[in-house]
This record gives structure tokens, C-alpha cells and sequence, in this order.
């Protein structure tokens, strides 16, 4: 069934750049007020979107092992070529691929068994692109629990860049330089963000801050051994580092490329407690991206963002009649919902960052600092 506020919704695009607060314009938002998620989750069970999905999953693992294989065998058939760098890029796209997978299982969309799930999320993250599995799923879990709140989201605290000026005075040295032009350095550093998360995971697994650390710390072992050794028997050693550096710097970008436009830009909210009920909090802080075929595979349906946060455990196939659902539902109540295309997703992303940080750039930072 096509629905019918479709046109309507996605007309309706536009959203304050300047950080949005929990509680200001309650007056653009009165109308969804009788809005509940209740309602609207029975909508969506009704259609059978949380029943899981295997076949589906078998299709896409099985996909991803293709998209994997095919790297490697252009990787020995092509030896000690400088066109090795075009292979490093796919690598780097397969990774992404891959991370698509330990995001579902994380989720329980994959699989409701836990063993399964854990299996497809230590082998996808871990062994596969070095993410630490373990503390994926508790950081994941809670930015989900509070998108978009600046002291309980998770991903909001790791940043170097600011959401709100109130960060500010934390930043520190060369971070400082960031923020000042945070609109076009957030992009440029995400060629880092899997070295990041590499980090990252080293951090957690060392600290035992995971429920598996041996387990986790064996993974990553085995994927770098493997992986340092194909690099330096086929290629010479500076095609090897050339490889190496090109491919985590595609992974990285790949990962900025999932999660950037999601919330960023969006409602944000502080303080110790939570101002916004569960449907308010997902679809209020939430950007969906428009979707098309290609849009759906390269996002793995992570640019239906807005479903994905109200229902985190529906398999992938089913979010886009979630979307149609949600649409309706939020069109009915007059709960705004914000579905922008892809290049516009980043344009609203760059243009929040710079008036964030608008205040550094022109001396004002200290009294904002202060006022705050």
C-alpha cells in the first residue's frame, strides 16, 4: 500500500541547524501529543516487520562473503602492483559491508539465538575489521537508550567535535583547532575512524571492560597476524603500508558515512534525566535518508534511521514499510518526522557543525562558555 502522506512529509523538510532543545518549540509539536508508541507498534506487529527474517540474513551473509572473496582473489591474482590500492578500496567497502552484519546481530534482528548472534558479531567485527564486539554492543545500546542527549549518549560523548557549547571548555589543544573548523574537519578525520575504533577496542580488551576479553584479544590477534603477513609476502613493503593505510582510511570513511547523518543536527537534550518519552526521543532526533535501491544497500538500511531507532530488533528487509507506517502515523498526530536526500543529509550535518561552533571562531567563545 503506498501512503498517501508520503508527498506531503517529504515536502516538509526543513529543521533548525542550531542545536534544538528538548522543551523549545513545544508549541510546533502540540500535536503530537496524543501520539504513542503503543499505537503505532501495533500497527507494525500487525504486518508481522518484527518477525525475523533468515533467509533474508543467509542472502545478505552470504552476499558479504561474496563481496569478501572477490577482494581476495583480485588481491593474489593482481601481486606486487600499485593497482593493489583499487583492491585496499574495496577491502575497505567489504569491512563496511561486514559491519552491517554485527550491527543487526547486535540488534537480535539477525537472530534471537545469542550464541548465533555472537558468533556473527565476533567474527564480523573482531576477526573481520578489529572492532571490539563486546564494547560495540554496550555503547551501541546506550546511544540508542538516549540518542542525541548530551550527557547519556555515548556517541555524542566520544567526539572531538562539539554539539552544544557547553562542550567546549573540555576540549583541549589541537581539539580546540577542530572545533574552530569542525564543518570540514569532521569529514576530513573520519579517514581515522577505524583506526579509532581499533584503538578503542585494545583499550576496552585491556581493561577488561568486555565480557569475553581472551576471546576478543585472540580475534584481533589472528586478523592482524593474517593480515600483516598477506600484505608483506605478496607485496613490497611500501605497496604493504600503502595497502594498509588506504584501506583502513576507506573503512573509516565508510563508517563516518553510516552514522553521520543520523542524529546530527537534530533535537538534542542535557541534564540527568530524560525530557521525552520513547516515540518522541526516536523520531524527534532521528534523520532518515531517502531511499532507493542503492541508497538501502550502500547504508544497509541504516538510512531508514527513525524505524531503526523505534524498532531496533526488525530485520533490515521489513524497515522500509516501517517507514511508510511511521509516516502515516506521525502525519496523522502531527509529530514531525525528517527525511532529507543523501547529499542534503551531509549539508544539514556541516551547516549544524559550523553554527555550533560559531562561537570559536569569532571570540565569543569564553562569555558563551561562561554564560552556559
Amino acid at each position: 500500500m503506498n501512503n498517501p502522506y508520503g508527498d506531503a512529509l517529504l515536502g516538509h523538510q526543513s529543521r533548525p541547524t542550531a542545536p534544538v532543545r528538548a522543551g523549545e518549540g513545544k508549541g510546533e509539536r502540540a500535536g503530537g501529543a496524543s501520539a504513542t508508541f503503543a499505537e503505532l507498534l501495533q500497527r507494525v506487529k500487525a504486518e508481522g516487520l518484527l518477525d525475523l527474517a533468515p533467509r533474508y540474513y543467509f542472502g545478505r551473509l552470504a552476499l558479504n562473503a561474496a563481496i569478501f572473496a572477490v577482494g581476495i582473489a583480485a588481491f593474489f591474482a593482481l601481486g606486487d602492483s600499485w593497482l593493489q590500492l583499487l583492491v585496499a578500496v574495496w577491502m575497505g567497502f567489504s569491512g563496511g559491508q561486514s559491519a552491517f552484519m554485527w550491527h543487526d546481530a547486535g540488534h537480535k534482528s539477525m537472530f534471537r539465538n545469542r550464541r548465533a548472534a555472537s558468533l556473527v558479531g565476533y567474527i564480523h567485527a573482531n576477526l573481520v575489521n578489529g572492532v571490539s564486539y563486546g564494547w560495540w554492543v554496550n555503547h551501541h545500546n546506550r546511544h540508542h537508550s538516549h540518542p542525541n542527549h548530551l550527557d547519556m549518549d555515548p556517541d555524542i560523548g566520544r567526539r572531538t567535535v562539539i554539539f552544544d557549547m557547553k562542550q567546549y571548555p573540555g576540549r583541549k589543544g589541537r581539539q580546540r583547532l577542530i572545533v574552530r573548523y569542525q564543518s570540514v574537519l569532521f569529514f576530513v578525520l573520519l579517514v581515522l575512524e577505524s583506526y579509532k575504533m581499533g584503538k578503542t577496542a585494545v583499550q576496552m580488551i585491556s581493561r577488561r571492560e568486555v565480557r569475553r576479553p581472551t576471546l576478543e584479544a585472540t580475534l584481533l590477534v589472528v586478523r592482524m597476524a593474517i593480515f600483516l603477513t598477506l600484505l608483506f609476502t605478496v607485496l613490497s613493503p611500501l605497496l604493504a603500508v600503502a595497502f594498509f593505510l588506504v584501506q583502513n582510511a576507506t573503512l573509516g570513511v565508510y563508517f563516518g558515512m553510516m552514522f553521520a547523518p543520523n542524529h546530527k543536527g537534530m533535537e538534542l537534550r542535557d541534564g540527568e534525566e530524560e525530557s521525552l518519552d520513547w516515540l518522541a526521543r526516536q523520531v524527534l532526533t532521528s534523520r532518515n535518508i531517502r531511499p532507493s535501491l542503492v541508497i538501502d544497500f550502500l547504508y544497509g538500511g541504516l538510512n531508514y534511521q527513525v524505524e531503526h531507532h523505534l524498532y531496533p530488533a526488525m530485520p533490515q528487509k521489513n524497515l522500509a514499510r516501517a517507514r511508510e507506517l511511521t509516516m502515516a502515523y506521525c502525519a496523522e498526530r502531527g509529530m514531525p518526522y525528517h527525511e532529507v536526500g543523501f547529499w542534503a543529509s551531509y549539508k544539514e550535518v556541516a551547516t549544524f557543525l559550523h553554527e555550533v561552533s560559531a562561537p570559536v571562531r569569532d571570540g565569543r567563545a569564553g562569555a558563551t562558555s561562561q554564560a552556559a
